[in-house]
């Protein structure tokens, strides 16, 4: 799939699908559109689309996976490629689009349980994609603000584009809380684990957050490695939330393989028991791993992250429920 981040940050972390930032999750893959040569060609002049100048060095005449990710959110971190792009994607391939507003809206309803319930203050976000309205630090901060939150990728842009939309006051960390981000790959989980340590105490809990990321990772053992490394090295109490693309329907799996055909960064669906292997020897929280519209809904029903262009709702039926599957767990 194509998803938010890549290697280990918000902001470049591809999904199941073209994602947020394609780079983060793969190591070794050049930082670069990731899209389908024909999502590419479709650029139109360059300029910002939501208006504002884009940050310095960054060449925005054409589509880059964040920033198209960014689109399909409903955020305002995108150029008039990258919606062209993402218009194209979505009459080629609907499930790109519904698998990046599904992924954001567990993605909220889980950072709210963490920073609730579960009373966790320290966040690890890996391929997170570019800052938008419902980011696990202001979800965690609006709860708790002395919440810190690590976001980590290895897309350049990524980076540029995360590190100025931070300094805007109404995505900037509260003043009691800390956000930062981390240049590292998702297969190095040393460097990952170090540059975490430089704004986190990994001695107390920490929630791992990996939403669309995996599957870049085409390697399964390798990816249930990286996993289990990971959690390793946090303690007892810290909690791992996971949700990536699945296979088994057949349009979906048809549509991603045709997609996989045509993008630098392929994606690889696996099957709903694989995902729920990622967290073996975790406790799972209720209901354990389901399609994310089924992860704890919100009351109205609603899936789709807000003010995202023709967000779907989960309430709806079955479908309108994105081949997604997610889980939260704590580590004994």
């Amino acid at each position: 799939m194509f998803r938010r981040h890549a290697s280990g940050s918000r902001t470049a972390a591809p999904v199941s699908h073209p994602g947020p930032g394609h780079g983060l999750t793969a190591a070794g893959q050049p930082a670069g559109s990731g899209l389908p040569s024909a999502a590419v060609a479709v650029a139109e002049p360059t300029g910002r689309d939501p208006g504002g100048t884009p940050p310095p060095g960054l060449d925005v005449s054409t589509a880059h996976p964040a920033r198209v990710w960014n689109y399909w959110l409903g955020g305002r971190d995108y150029f008039a490629a990258d919606r062209a792009a993402g218009e194209q994607l979505s009459r080629e391939f609907p499930h790109l689009a519904q698998t990046a507003r599904t992924e954001r809206a567990f993605l909220v309803r889980a950072v709210r349980f963490l920073a609730g319930p579960a009373r966790i203050r320290q966040f690890l976000d890996i391929g997170a994609g570019l800052p938008a309205g419902g980011n696990t630090h202001e979800i965690a901060q609006r709860i708790a603000p002395e919440a810190g939150i690590v976001y980590t990728d290895n897309d350049p842009a990524v980076l540029v584009h995360a590190r100025a939309l931070l300094q805007n006051p109404m995505l900037a960390s509260t003043p009691e809380g800390v956000v930062s981000y981390v240049d590292a790959d998702l297969r190095d989980v040393t460097a990952v684990l170090a540059g975490t340590a430089r704004t986190l105490d990994l001695g107390q809990p920490v929630a791992l957050i990996m939403l669309g990321i995996l599957g870049h990772l085409d390697d399964y053992g390798a990816a249930r490695s990286i996993t289990s490394q990971l959690m390793d090295a946090l303690p007892a109490g810290s909690y791992l939330a996971i949700a990536d693309g699945v296979a088994g329907s057949g349009p979906v799996d048809d549509a991603q393989q045709r997609y996989n055909g045509a993008a630098a960064v392929p994606y690889h669906l696996r099957r709903p028991d694989q995902v729920a292997s990622f967290f073996d020897g975790l406790d799972l929280i209720e209901p354990g791993v389901v399609p994310c519209s089924r992860w704890k809904p919100d009351a109205s029903g609603a899936s789709g992250a807000p003010g995202a262009p023709g967000a779907p709702r989960a309430g709806a039926g079955p479908a309108n429920e994105a081949s997604v599957y997610c889980g939260v767990a704590r580590k004994p």
